[in-house]
C-alpha cells in the first residue's frame, strides 16, 4: 500500500511539474539562412512560433540542424509569458499591451549573392503584421537583418520597443568586447565578462551615433577571443543616431542580444498601414577570431556599405591646423601651391569662410549664413576654386549645415527652425543649436545649400560635412504633438537630404565629420565616402583610435591626416596616416628642406601603394594594447604585396622587442624586403634590408623589425620576388 501511495504521488508530482515546465515545442519546419561559412538557422514549431536553432559556423549537412533542440523565441514580444527583455512592445488601442506573434509565411529570393530571406509574423488577436528580414552575403559572410512593423487597428498604436536583431547564444561564458571614449578619445577597446543580468551600450545623441559609446562590439563565446582564435560575433548598427545594443544573461546562462535605435524619449505612434522600418544590424560569425570578422566586414563595406567603397580617394591638404580661422584670399592661395609642390590632390578649406551680417571669426556667429565672408573672401568660392586649378589642384570646402548659431541672420529669421524647449533657457554646445531637420523646409534650406554652392561653382570636387552637435532641450515646433518622434524622424530626414543629393551628385567625394569620430556608422556611410575618426593627431594617440576603427571600418573609409599636433617626428606623423585615408593639415612653407624631400617622397609611395592599403587584407599583428608597440599590415588578395606597419610606442629602456610572425603571405612565394619613407639621408636600422625570405619563414619565424626606441616607426614593403 504504501508503494501504491508513493507511485501516486510521484505521478502527481511529475505532472504538476510537466504543467509548470512545458516540454519544448517541436520543430515543424526549418528556415536556414546561410552565407559560405556561417548559419543562422530558424524554426517553425507546433505551436505556430519562431524559434532560433543556431547560430554559428555552417554545418556540412543541412540535416544536422534538425537534431537542434528549438529552445530561444526568435523574436520576442512584450506583454504575455516573457519574462526578460522583449524584442518588441506595442499598447494596442483598447490599452493592451500584449503582443504574440505566430508565423504566417516567408519569401526568399537571390540576387547574386544575395540571399534575402523576409519571414512574416502576426498577432492571432490583433491585425499585427512584424516582417523580419535577413539578406546573407555569400562571399563575404555578412547577414543583415531588420524589422518592419505594420497594422490595421483602426488609431494608432504605440511601440516603445523596436528592436532590428534579436540574437541568441548558449556558452558557459561570454566575453565582450565594447569601444567607448569622448571627444579626442575615440574607440578605446575594453573587454569584459558578461555576468547574469543586463549589459547595455547605448547612446542618446539624437544627432549622431557615437561619442561615449559606439554601435559596434565583439561577442565571444567560452573564452576571449584573439586576434587569430576563438568563436567571435561582431556586430553594429546602421543608424546615425541614438542606439542601444543590450547583453541579457537569463537564468539558464542563455545570452539574449538585442540591437536597434534606442527607446529611450522615442516612444512611437504608428499609424494605421504606416509601415515602420528599423535600421538594419550587421554581424558576422569567425571561429577563427576578431582578424577574420574584421576582413569579413572589410570586403563587405567596400563592396555594399560605403559609397564608392572600391574606387579611389582624393589626397587633401587641409587649412584648420594651419590657419584655423585667420585667412584671406592670399593666405589660402599660398597654401594651394604647398598642396602643388607636396604633390596632393585637393586642397580643403575648413571652418570660418562664410557669414556677412556675423562674420565667422570664432565658433561664436555665423553658422547658419552660408555666403563667403566679403572682407576675408572678396571674390568668393568661385575664384579660389579658380586659383586652385591654376595651381594644378582641386577644391574643396567644409560646411555643417544643419546647426546654427544663435548669433547669425539664419536664427533671427527662423526661431521656428530650432530644436529647443519653448519654456527653458536655450542650451548650448560649441555655441550653437540644432536645426530642427524633420521640418521639410528645413530639409529644402540643407539641400539647397549644397545645390546652390555645387551649381554656382560646379569645380569643386569635395565637401567635408561636419554635425558637431547633439541633441539637448529638445523640442521641435513642427512636430507638436509627437515630441516623442524627434529623434527618430531627425535621422530619417537627414537620409532623405542625401538621397536627394546623391540622386544629383552620385559621385561627389564627401567626409563625414561630427565633432570628430561622432557619425561612424554604416547608416551614414552609404552616402558617404569617408569618415573623419577623431580630432585628435597626435600621431601616438591616432594608433589607438585608428586601431580601434580598423576593427569594423576598412582604411579607404578613414581620413588620417599629417599635422602640427603631437611631439613626433615628421616620419612618425607620416607612418601612422599612411596606414588608412592619408592627408595633410599643415603649413608646408614652413617645412625643413628635408622635411619637405621626405614629405614629397612619401606622398609618391603612398601614391604607388594606396590600393593596396585600401583594399588589402589586413592583419593585426601586435596589439598597442598588449605590448609597447603596433605592427599591422595589409596583404593584397593575390599574395604577391604586402605593406607592414611598425610603430614603437613607450618601450622600457633596454627593452627587445621579439620577431614578428607575419600573415596572409603564400607560403610557398619568396618575398623581398624594402624600407621605404626613410628620411633623407637616413640610414635604414632594418636587417633584413634587400633580403628575401619564404612566405613560409615569416609566417613561423618572422621579422625583426628596427623600431625598439622611442616613438619611432618603420614601413616595410614586401614584394614577390619572381
Amino acid at each position: 500500500m504504501k508503494k501504491i501511495l508513493f507511485v501516486l504521488v510521484f505521478i502527481r508530482l511529475f505532472l504538476n511539474a510537466s504543467a509548470q515546465f512545458p516540454q519544448p515545442p517541436v520543430n515543424q519546419k526549418q528556415l536556414i539562412i546561410e552565407t559560405e561559412n556561417t548559419a543562422l538557422v530558424l524554426s517553425v514549431a507546433n505551436n505556430h512560433k519562431l524559434y532560433q536553432v543556431y547560430l554559428g559556423e555552417k554545418l556540412k549537412n543541412s540535416e544536422d540542424y534538425k537534431l537542434l533542440p528549438t529552445l530561444h523565441e526568435a523574436y520576442i514580444p512584450s506583454g504575455t509569458d516573457n519574462l526578460f527583455e522583449p524584442a518588441i512592445k506595442m499598447l494596442h488601442n483598447d490599452g493592451n499591451q500584449s503582443l504574440e506573434l505566430l508565423f504566417a509565411d516567408e519569401k526568399v529570393t537571390t540576387d547574386g549573392n544575395l540571399i534575402t530571406t523576409s519571414i512574416l509574423l502576426k498577432d492571432p488577436k490583433y491585425p499585427v503584421e512584424v516582417r523580419l528580414n535577413f539578406t546573407a552575403f555569400q562571399k563575404e559572410n555578412i547577414i543583415k537583418t531588420w524589422t518592419e512593423i505594420k497594422h490595421q487597428e483602426k488609431k494608432p498604436v504605440i511601440i516603445s520597443n523596436f528592436a532590428s536583431s534579436m540574437l541568441h547564444l548558449d556558452a558557459d561564458k561570454y566575453w565582450l568586447t565594447q569601444f567607448h571614449g569622448d571627444w579626442a578619445k575615440e574607440m578605446r577597446m575594453e573587454e569584459s565578462q558578461l555576468t547574469s543580468g543586463i549589459k547595455t551600450i547605448d547612446s542618446k545623441l539624437g544627432t549622431r551615433a557615437n561619442m561615449y559609446q559606439t554601435p559596434v562590439f565583439f561577442l565571444a563565446k567560452n573564452k576571449p577571443a584573439d586576434e587569430n582564435s576563438g568563436e567571435v560575433i561582431a556586430g553594429t548598427l546602421g543608424w546615425t543616431g541614438s542606439f542601444q545594443m543590450l547583453f541579457e544573461i537569463d537564468n539558464s546562462n542563455s545570452l539574449r542580444m538585442i540591437s536597434g535605435i534606442n527607446p529611450f524619449a522615442s516612444e512611437y505612434h504608428l499609424n494605421p498601414n504606416e509601415n515602420f522600418v528599423t535600421p538594419e544590424f550587421l554581424f558576422t560569425f569567425s571561429n577563427m577570431g576578431k582578424g577574420q570578422a574584421s576582413r569579413n566586414f572589410h570586403s563587405w563595406a567596400r563592396n555594399y556599405g560605403v559609397l564608392d567603397g572600391n574606387g579611389s580617394r582624393l589626397t587633401l591638404l587641409n587649412n584648420w591646423e594651419a590657419t584655423y580661422f585667420d585667412f584671406d584670399e592670399s593666405k589660402l592661395t599660398e597654401l594651394f601651391g604647398g598642396a602643388k609642390e607636396l604633390g596632393v590632390d585637393l586642397f580643403l578649406l575648413d571652418d570660418g569662410w562664410f557669414g556677412n551680417k556675423y562674420p565667422r571669426k570664432d565658433d561664436r556667429a555665423g553658422l547658419g549664413d552660408w555666403q563667403e565672408t566679403a572682407t576675408k573672401l572678396p571674390h568668393g568660392l568661385g575664384y579660389l576654386v579658380e586659383q586652385a586649378e591654376a595651381k594644378g589642384v582641386k577644391f574643396g570646402i567644409w560646411i555643417e549645415p544643419e546647426m546654427v548659431n544663435p548669433k547669425s541672420e539664419l536664427y533671427e529669421k527662423h526661431p521656428d527652425w530650432i530644436l529647443k524647449l519653448p519654456n527653458r533657457d536655450e542650451h548650448y554646445y560649441r555655441n550653437q543649436l540644432v536645426l530642427d531637420l524633420t521640418n521639410p523646409e528645413v530639409q529644402e534650406f540643407v539641400y539647397k545649400l549644397v545645390d546652390d554652392m555645387l551649381t554656382k561653382n560646379p569645380k569643386i570636387s569635395f565637401i567635408k560635412w561636419d554635425c558637431n552637435r547633439m541633441m539637448t532641450n529638445t523640442y521641435s515646433a513642427y512636430l507638436k504633438d509627437n515630441q516623442s518622434h524627434v529623434q527618430i524622424e531627425y535621422v530619417r530626414s537627414f537620409y532623405r537630404v542625401m538621397e536627394r543629393l546623391r540622386a544629383k551628385y552620385p559621385k561627389l567625394p564627401i567626409m563625414l565629420c561630427s565633432g570628430g569620430g561622432g557619425r561612424t556608422d554604416y547608416g551614414a556611410l552609404k552616402y558617404f565616402t569617408e569618415f573623419w575618426p577623431s580630432d585628435n593627431t597626435d600621431a601616438y594617440e591616432r594608433v589607438f583610435i585608428q586601431w580601434g576603427y580598423s576593427y569594423f571600418f576598412p582604411s579607404i573609409t578613414s581620413c588620417n591626416h599629417i599635422t602640427s599636433m603631437g611631439k613626433q617626428s615628421l616620419k612618425f606623423r607620416t607612418d601612422v596616416a599612411m596606414m588608412g585615408k592619408m592627408g595633410y593639415d599643415i603649413r608646408v612653407k614652413e617645412m625643413t628642406e628635408a622635411e619637405l624631400k621626405f614629405s614629397k617622397e612619401a606622398v609618391q609611395n603612398y601614391n604607388r601603394l594606396k590600393d593596396l592599403i585600401w583594399k588589402g587584407d589586413l592583419y593585426r599583428l601586435v596589439s598597442p594594447y598588449e605590448e609597447e608597440r603596433a605592427v599591422l599590415m595589409y596583404t593584397s588578395v593575390d599574395k604577391s604585396k604586402s605593406i607592414l606597419f611598425a610603430y614603437s610606442l613607450h618601450p622600457r629602456a633596454f627593452g627587445q622587442f621579439s620577431p614578428v610572425r607575419l600573415m596572409g603571405l603564400d607560403a610557398n612565394k619568396n618575398y623581398r624586403m624594402e624600407e621605404i619613407n626613410k628620411m633623407p639621408n637616413g640610414r635604414s636600422r632594418f636587417m633584413a634590408e634587400g633580403k628575401t625570405f619564404s612566405g613560409d619563414y615569416l609566417m613561423k619565424i618572422g621579422l625583426t623589425l628596427p623600431n625598439n626606441s622611442d616613438l619611432t616607426s618603420a614601413v616595410i614593403e614586401i614584394t614577390e620576388a619572381k
